[in-house]
């Protein structure tokens, strides 16, 4: 016996921006590396605008996830000198963070810059 459930209807530009908008602020409250993929997997096939976003804001976070373990032991191998790395990195992420929220707020398809791409 199989079951089919229906098909989700497409989400609306007004809706795909909000949501995207919302992906990329997720930094804000500490979920930035889980609402991405809570969005991308929800939502997926209901949008392509949103669908873009939600993966690039899951490769970002996991690139400055991976960058930020990496200051990490730079800061802790050079004894204290390499700190300053580590606020550089959360710096780095909260601005791109915004600038892709008012991007996606406006309806551009925004990309982050020096990011890699595991989620294509």
């Amino acid at each position: 016996m199989s079951y089919s459930y229906p098909a989700k209807p497409p989400l609306s530009p007004s809706d795909e921006r909000t949501w995207a908008t919302l992906l990329h602020l997720s930094l804000l409250i500490g979920v930035a590396l889980w609402a991405p993929l809570i969005v991308w997997l929800v939502f997926r096939g209901r949008g392509p605008f949103l669908e873009h976003h939600a993966k690039q804001a899951l490769n970002f976070h996991i690139t400055l996830l991976i960058a930020a373990m990496i200051a990490v032991v730079v800061a802790v191998i050079t004894v204290g000198l390499g700190t300053p790395l580590v606020f550089v990195v959360v710096i780095w992420e909260l601005v791109l963070a915004i600038v892709a929220a008012v991007a996606a707020n406006k309806g551009e398809w925004y990309r982050y810059p020096a990011t890699i791409p595991f989620v294509s």
